[in-house]
């Protein structure tokens, strides 16, 4: 398949919202340790090893050289001051992770912006003449909906079907399918054709850009699964797409009905939030 040379930019990593999420989930640990460490009893745990054989000792503070003896039944006390320690370590070393995440995300999100505004402050005659490392989300959806293509022909005794965006479809639940997308901004095309590796043309329904990971997913809608004909077209299609790296689970998207059991809008809508939103 032939992917456009705009698309061989930056790719979307998310560093920063996953930074985000790391740094409330180390600053809630932190802040768990810390209470149980205020908890705790007093003094820290000293550990002998000889050979095989382990000791333990309880000690007021660090400058206590001798400590008081633990015996090895006393495994309530051994565990409190082992638990105790393991946790002053994690939590010194929580606190450097969250120095380094404070500085990233200090930074990250703000060059990451600068790198994909530096494309978009270009006026369109100047950006004709760039191969740019990034752009703005904007800017992408417009370069990705702008790439021509011919779509397939719809005979002219087909019923009529037309998009809020004036697009001609050929059923009542592609109709749908396509408003619902368009009334939440997701990027689609109509029936794009891809060259297969065969030098096979296949059509799928719906080309859809996820605009936030920039992935591209194929959305194919089988309306009469119950006419055996048709059923048998849909899954050679299919297998057709598979062959070429269109696959159910990754990058394919597979809706269907019969006459007794029409797609309904909350099945689409469940399949646009799960891939889109």
């Amino acid at each position: 398949m032939k992917t456009e040379k705009y698309h061989n930019m930056l790719t979307p990593t998310f560093i920063y919202e996953e930074a985000k999420k790391r740094y409330q989930e180390v600053t809630s640990w932190k802040m768990a340790l810390e209470k149980e460490i205020r908890q705790a009893p007093a003094g820290i745990i000293h550990i002998v090893r000889s050979g095989t054989r382990v000791q333990f000792y309880l000690r007021k503070d660090r400058s206590d050289g001798g400590g008081s003896y633990i015996r090895k039944s006393d495994t309530r006390t051994i565990r409190t001051f082992l638990r105790k320690a393991y946790q002053e370590k994690a939590l010194k070393l929580l606190k450097k992770e969250m120095l380094s995440l404070e500085l990233l995300l200090r930074k990250s999100g703000t060059i990451s912006a600068q790198i994909r505004s530096l494309y978009s402050d270009y006026p369109p005659e100047i950006k004709q003449y760039l191969d740019p490392v990034d752009m703005s989300d904007a800017d992408y959806v417009s370069k990705w909906l702008s790439q021509p293509f011919k779509g397939k022909d719809i005979p002219e005794d087909a019923a009529v079907y037309e998009t809020r965006q004036g697009e001609r479809v050929r059923s009542k639940s592609e109709l749908t399918i396509a408003n619902m997308l368009a009334d939440r901004g997701i990027p689609y095309k109509y029936e794009c054709p891809i060259k297969l590796g065969n030098g096979a043309v296949v059509y799928p329904d719906f080309t859809v850009l996820n605009v936030k990971t920039r992935k591209v997913f194929y959305w194919e809608h089988r309306g009469m699964m119950d006419d055996s004909d048709y059923a048998g077209q849909a899954v050679f299609k299919m297998k057709s797409m598979i062959k070429n790296g269109i696959v159910l689970g990754d990058n394919l998207i597979i809706s269907e009905e019969t006459s007794a059991n029409p797609l309904g809008t909350n099945e689409i809508k469940a399949l646009i939030n799960r891939f889109f939103l």
